[in-house]
Order: C-alpha cells, then sequence, then structure tokens
C-alpha cells in the first residue's frame, strides 16, 4: 500500500511539472507583438528552456522520493541551508581572488600561483554541489509550512507544489517602444552571452527596429521548478521563492494565464508577486531563520529645512528613480523622446557618481522592466497607478490567502479599483 501511495503522489507531481512547465514557458515565450521581430536577432542566442527543464524535473522528482530533511532536526535543517549559503560566499570570495591573481601584472607566473587557489575553489564548489539538494529541500518545505500556515494549502500543503533549483540563470532582453514605457518583448537569452555581444545586440535591435532594448540580469525565473539565482541572504532567498511560487499559484487563474496580454496586467501580476513574497517570505524567516530577520524600518523623520551648517541628505536610491522615472514620463508624453533619452544618460551619470554602478543604461527598456515592479511606493514605478491600487488592496486584507484569492481574478487597473471600491 505504501509503495502504491508514492506512485501515485509521484505520478500526480508529474502531471503537476509537466503542465506547469508548458504553461510557463509558454507564457514567458509569447509577451507582445514585437516580439516575433526580436527574435529575428535572438533566435540562436535564446536559452534552451527544453534541456533544463527537462534536467530540473529529474533531480526534483529524485528529491521528492528520497525526503532526506526528514531524518534531521529542525535545527540540522535549518543549519544546513546557512552552511550551503556559507560556502556560496567562500566560492564567491575564492572566485574574485583566483580572477585577480590571474590578472596581477607583478606576478612572474600567475598562472602558477592561481592553481592552489583554483584548487581550493573546485573543492568548495564541489561541497556545494554535494549540499545543493539539501539546501534546496528545506527551503521547499520551510516555504510550504508558512504557505499552508497562512490558509494557502489543499490538503495540508501548497498547490503547486513549491519547487525550486538553485541554477545559473538566462539574462532578459526587454524591448520597449521609444515614445512610451511598455514591455513589448521579454526574452531569455544564454547566461554565457557576454558584455560586448549583449551591447551589440541591443545596438542592432534599436537600430533596425526602432526601439528601447536592454539586456539585464535577473534573479530568479517562474519555470518550473523556479530557477533562483545562489546567493549569500536568507532574507533574499526566502522571499524570492515565495514570490516565484506565487506565479506559479496564478498561472492557473486569469491573472497568471493573462500576464502577457497588457503591460496593466504584468504590472499588477509582479506587484502581487512582490507583496506576497515580501510577507511570506518575512514569516518564513521569523520561523526558521529569526537571526536574520530584518528590524523594522524605522519612522520616517520629521523634514528638517537644510541650512549652511547642516549636511545634505543620504543619496535615495529608490527615491531619486522615482524622481527620474516622472520626469521621463512627462516628456514622453509631450512627444520629447530624444530630450528623454539625454535626461536618462545624465540621471545614469549621477547614479554613477553616488556609487550605482551596476547600471549600465536607463532607458525605455530598463523602466518597462523594472518598473513593473510596484510593490513599493518609491522607485522604477514612478506615479503609476497600478501599484497604488495594488498596495491599497493589500492594506485592505492584511492576509496573503485573502489578497491572493481576490487579485487571482483580475487583470486590469479597472478591475483592481473595482475592488477597492467593494
Amino acid at each position: 500500500m505504501r509503495a502504491l501511495a508514492r506512485a501515485r503522489i509521484f505520478g500526480t507531481l508529474i502531471v503537476v511539472f509537466l503542465a506547469l512547465s508548458i504553461l510557463l514557458t509558454a507564457s514567458v515565450a509569447q509577451i507582445l507583438d514585437r516580439q516575433d521581430q526580436v527574435q529575428r536577432f535572438t533566435r540562436t542566442l535564446e536559452f534552451d528552456y527544453l534541456t533544463w527543464t527537462t534536467r530540473a524535473l529529474g533531480k526534483k522528482l529524485g528529491q521528492f522520493g528520497l525526503g532526506a530533511a526528514g531524518f534531521l532536526t529542525n535545527e540540522a535543517r535549518s543549519q544546513a541551508v546557512l552552511d550551503y549559503l556559507e560556502l556560496v560566499r567562500e566560492a564567491g570570495r575564492l572566485s574574485g581572488d583566483l580572477a585577480r591573481t590571474l590578472s596581477d601584472p607583478n606576478l612572474p607566473e600567475p598562472q602558477l600561483a592561481a592553481r592552489p587557489i583554483s584548487d581550493e575553489l573546485e573543492g568548495v564548489r564541489g561541497k556545494l554541489e554535494d549540499l545543493k539538494p539539501l539546501a534546496e529541500t528545506v527551503l521547499q518545505e520551510n516555504v510550504a509550512v508558512i504557505l499552508e500556515h497562512h490558509g494557502l494549502g489543499v490538503g495540508g500543503s501548497p498547490f503547486p507544489p513549491v519547487a525550486f533549483q538553485f541554477s545559473e540563470l538566462p539574462v532578459a532582453l526587454i524591448v520597449s517602444p521609444r515614445d512610451a514605457i511598455r514591455q513589448d518583448a521579454n526574452l531569455q537569452l544564454d547566461p554565457g552571452l557576454n558584455l560586448e555581444d549583449q551591447i551589440g545586440l541591443e545596438a542592432k535591435i534599436e537600430d533596425e527596429l526602432d526601439v528601447s532594448a536592454l539586456v539585464v540580469g535577473i534573479g530568479g525565473l517562474s519555470t518550473y521548478p523556479a530557477m533562483i539565482m545562489e546567493s549569500t541572504s536568507i532574507e533574499w532567498l526566502t522571499e524570492t521563492i515565495v514570490h516565484e511560487w506565487t506565479h506559479h499559484y496564478l498561472i492557473f487563474r486569469p491573472l497568471g494565464l493573462g500576464y502577457a496580454q497588457s503591460q496593466e496586467t504584468l504590472t499588477i501580476n509582479e506587484t502581487v508577486a512582490g507583496i506576497i513574497g515580501r510577507e511570506i517570505g518575512r514569516d518564513v524567516l521569523a520561523r526558521y531563520y529569526p537571526e536574520f530577520l530584518p528590524d523594522p524600518p524605522p519612522e520616517p523623520a520629521p523634514t528638517i529645512e537644510i541650512g549652511p551648517t547642516l549636511d545634505p541628505p543620504a543619496f535615495d536610491f529608490r527615491a531619486e528613480m522615482r524622481e527620474t522615472r516622472i520626469r521621463v514620463d512627462e516628456l514622453l508624453a509631450a512627444g520629447r523622446i530624444e530630450e528623454a533619452e539625454e535626461y536618462m544618460e545624465a540621471r545614469r551619470q549621477v547614479f554613477w557618481d553616488h556609487g550605482w554602478r551596476h547600471i549600465r543604461r536607463i532607458n525605455q527598456a530598463y523602466f518597462a522592466f523594472f518598473g513593473a515592479y510596484a510593490d513599493s511606493p518609491v522607485g522604477e514605478a514612478g506615479e503609476d497607478p497600478i501599484g497604488k491600487a495594488v498596495r491599497a488592496v493589500w492594506d485592505q486584507t492584511q492576509d496573503p490567502a485573502e489578497f491572493l484569492r481576490k487579485m487571482a481574478w483580475v487583470t486590469s487597473l479597472e478591475q483592481v479599483q473595482a475592488l477597492l471600491e467593494s
């Protein structure tokens, strides 16, 4: 009987895995009409979802079958995750040491000097691979327990099952029109695409299609299992795992099925996932990793007139980015496209001067991508009313399950506003 029950569970999991893989891959692959035009430039560069998903499904089914984490205490399970993160940190340190050693002009034989570092790094990566299945399983269980606690379970566990894999992620190519901020294409490209090729691809697409393009890194992707970037931050990981599971949940409902139908629907979807990820991710930390729970944000300080003897306030990235987006929207609405583009480049240099040197470009595609994550009142979304309306629904409910079940059925700003009025 036990073997029969296990076979039924495995059969159910296989059906769920395959259904979600098909649905989620399809949703990524058909964003908007511009997609086909852009794919003329990207077909040979696109990420191989089929191969990755096939391998990931095999690994996940193996993990579900072994149930290795069930033989450990709660403390040992949490420690396994923290040990994994420490190994990720050590691998990052060694990778930096290796790169610096190989490029050191003062070393007569850099390859020879780098060999011990390379050997040590290989050993750490081997330990990471050994510990990865257990760390993934524990984090999946952590998130599943909290989701079920919030009433998001079916028969004692969440549906779809929480499933992710630590993985090197593809990069995303985002395409927006120049006269508006809107995602007209979102394609995932091979993670091995180097920076020079990324810049060349952007330039070619922009020149031939008269659009705004940007290749940007991502931290998670809602394939099934979800792809999650390795990180040393347990806070970021728990939030991201819940964020991607929310996309899995929504794919069976109108908000997920309609993800690609408009910028409105996309922004609603990502904002809902951001709110759920933040709220439930915090609960996962509180139960399993309480020492990493961040302090609540401080009360806003009263506004003080800056006098000649007072230091200016610290540079606030999100507030400055919101100001930038608002001005760009104004210029584009007035048809002043070239002026908007010059302004965005000037603002990028301001961010660079204040230490934000990972931002290679700020253009319409940048805001089309980052502005869709509107779960905060400040940032790249500017004054887009969608984020404000979705956050207002959350403020009314303050319950993850109720909020998610309400939002799962809306696909437009008008419907969100109707929820508020009701």
